[in-house]
């Protein structure tokens, strides 16, 4: 195994189309665990830690320019209220030392559906952006995901940064595991609300093929707020409604049986996790709402 270490982002993406098969290493929370379990031997290892900008973040007007390395940690403290799904679902990310050392460009890079970045990325809509001598594209988080344990890009692509919306409304993320910390999920929910937009997004992860939005559930909601005129009277949420999201985020599943759960818990789970995660984002809107009155 031969270990390329370029010193800028030049000379990684010139090693990279020199080399596609290179696998980019950077924290090493995954990449590391695979290999020393013999499950994976690539023939180059590309290591980027010398390029100090995938560390960096700029917060923009209406989104974060995330580098690909930024450490989980580094969004727990300083992005929680630009990305407040993404820094829930940094909590969850192992142990403090993981934390400081993995970032989403690796959960991204490695498209496990178990991954605790994804379900948060998909519910706040986000574009990666990658890039190569080629040049650089953004790619929508919907058509990140190809497969288990692939994505979108080209052999000789590199992810630089994730485009992720600022939060505009209130955000949650809540995932089930074997034990507290140190975990695999056994399956994740995101959730966001947009009120500019009038729309709630989702995200789940480990109980599919790739991370997945629950569309169908999100355009029933959608209607349903709308129709209820939620949004300007700030109504509790009906038990019905809840209900049938629950319903339908279950729905929106294709899990597997494995040692971490089966099938059938996987759906029930992420049903019971898209209710309270409704109830609980929908309670903080609310709240926000009397404030602003208040306030008034």
């Amino acid at each position: 195994m031969d270990f390329l270490r370029p010193a800028s982002w030049e000379e990684a993406l010139a090693a990279k189309a020199e080399h596609p098969t290179a696998v980019p290493i950077a924290g090493g929370t995954d990449v590391m665990v695979e290999i020393n379990f013999d499950h994976r031997r690539p023939e180059y290892l590309l290591d980027l830690n010398r390029i100090g900008e995938l560390s960096e973040w700029e917060v923009g007007q209406e989104s974060v320019r995330l580098g690909a390395s930024v450490p989980y940690s580094s969004i727990m403290e300083h992005l929680r209220a630009e990305l407040p799904g993404l820094a829930l679902a940094s909590h969850t990310v192992a142990s403090p030392q993981i934390r400081n050392r993995g970032g989403v460009g690796g959960n991204l890079g490695t498209a496990s559906p178990a991954g605790d970045a994804h379900p948060a990325l998909l519910a706040a809509d986000c574009e990666v952006e990658a890039e190569s001598v080629r040049g650089t594209r953004l790619i929508p988080i919907d058509a990140f995901y190809t497969g288990v344990k692939r994505n979108a890009l080209e052999p000789d692509e590199l992810i630089r940064a994730v485009h992720i919306r600022k939060a505009d409304g209130p955000q949650q993320y809540s995932k089930v595991g074997t034990r507290n910390a140190m975990v695999i999920a056994v399956c994740a929910f995101g959730i966001a609300l947009h009120p500019e937009t009038r729309t709630v997004r989702t995200g789940i992860g480990s109980a599919a093929p790739t991370p997945v939005r629950a569309e169908a559930a999100e355009d029933f909601l959608n209607a349903a707020l709308e129709e209820g005129g939620f949004w300007e009277n700030g109504k509790i949420i009906t038990p019905a409604i809840a209900k049938q999201f629950a319903a339908l985020a279950s729905g929106a599943c294709n899990p597997i049986d494995d040692v971490r759960g089966t099938a059938k818990y996987r759906r029930h789970a992420v049903g019971i996790m898209a209710r309270r995660t409704l109830g609980w984002t929908w309670e903080q809107y609310r709240g926000a709402g009397r404030t602003l009155e208040g306030a008034a």
